[in-house]
């Protein structure tokens, strides 16, 4: 499984994402945390794969996304690399590893770029963080921006709330946005705005909005992979912008829960399941081994 075959899609690039917001054709875009799930979003024609920091639960089982660590992105950042050929790779910049100051964020996304060996970096934040952006995008890496609700400063937004609410939230969320898109930010997630915001902040720009619970106004949407497809058990919290389009948890369920039924009965492995061996072989065998003690089976033939 580790290796692939050529993609038949082109390459998809900064000028492809460019070209397809000129368009106005919708990008689209989704999580992966590892080679497989990479490797079945780059087949079904995702144009952007982004590492994003969710993986901290999705994949690590933390509580929430500050507790992953730079080190934990890069590698999963690598995996994710592996497996896709197409499409757009994006790594996250997890919280504590560009906030202190362009400097260090810059370093950080080299190593995301280097090591991770992804094509782009995420980073949350508006106004206060174009010095960071206008930093590591002269450097020659593009840079997702990342407003509106910011699940890395939750504890600031009093946890997981929509933004944009009100004439000044919304100013805020516009704001941002254009803040981000003058350091040199190449696109723009918006999480948790209104939808009519979300269009008119997407009017305002000249690059792309990706959209997740802000509507259908976005250039694009994206979604985390794990709860659109359903890889997860029942009674899960699941935001109100995800659409399940998978039952993968009950199907694991049913293919793993028959395997361990059929192995207790021994109905697996079956017979095709088995390698063959000359009957005269095997008469050999028995013959040697009849009667035999284990210490002399030990003797060389």
């Amino acid at each position: 499984m580790g290796v692939l075959l050529a993609s038949p899609r082109k390459k998809v690039t900064i000028n492809t994402i460019s070209s397809l917001h000129r368009k106005q054709e919708p990008i689209t875009m989704i999580t992966a945390h590892d080679f497989p799930s990479a490797h079945v979003a780059d087949a079904a024609g995702m144009d952007i794969i982004l590492v994003g920091d969710s993986l901290a639960m999705v994949a690590l089982g933390m509580e929430d996304t500050s507790e992953v660590v730079l080190d934990e992105m890069i590698l999963h950042c690598r995996s994710v690399s592996r497996a896709t050929k197409a499409a757009f790779t994006v790594g996250d910049l997890p919280m504590g590893c560009y906030e202190i100051a362009p400097e260090q964020a810059l370093e950080s996304a080299i190593r995301v770029i280097k090591e991770g060996r992804v094509q782009a970096v995420k980073l949350e934040g508006g106004l206060e963080m174009t010095p960071t952006i206008e930093r590591i995008t002269r450097a020659g890496i593009p840079v997702l921006g990342h407003v509106g609700l910011t699940p890395q400063r939750q504890n600031a937004l009093g946890g997981f709330k929509v933004q944009g609410k009100t004439t000044a939230g919304a100013l805020k969320v516009l704001q941002d946005a254009l803040a981000v898109q003058k350091a040199g930010c190449f696109a723009v997630v918006l999480e948790a705005v209104p939808a009519e915001i979300a269009s008119l902040v997407t009017k305002k720009l000249s690059i792309p909005t990706i959209g997740i619970g802000a509507g259908n106004g976005c250039s694009g949407q994206v979604l985390v992979q794990i709860d659109m497809i359903g890889n997860f058990p029942p009674g899960r919290y699941l935001p109100k912008f995800v659409k399940q389009y998978g039952d993968v948890w009950n199907e694991s369920m049913r293919a793993i829960e028959t395997y361990r039924s059929e192995v207790k009965s021994r109905a697996y492995p079956a017979s095709e399941h088995t390698y063959p061996i000359p009957m005269a072989e095997l008469n050999e065998f028995e013959r040697l081994i009849e009667g035999s003690s284990a210490g002399s089976l030990m003797d060389p033939v």
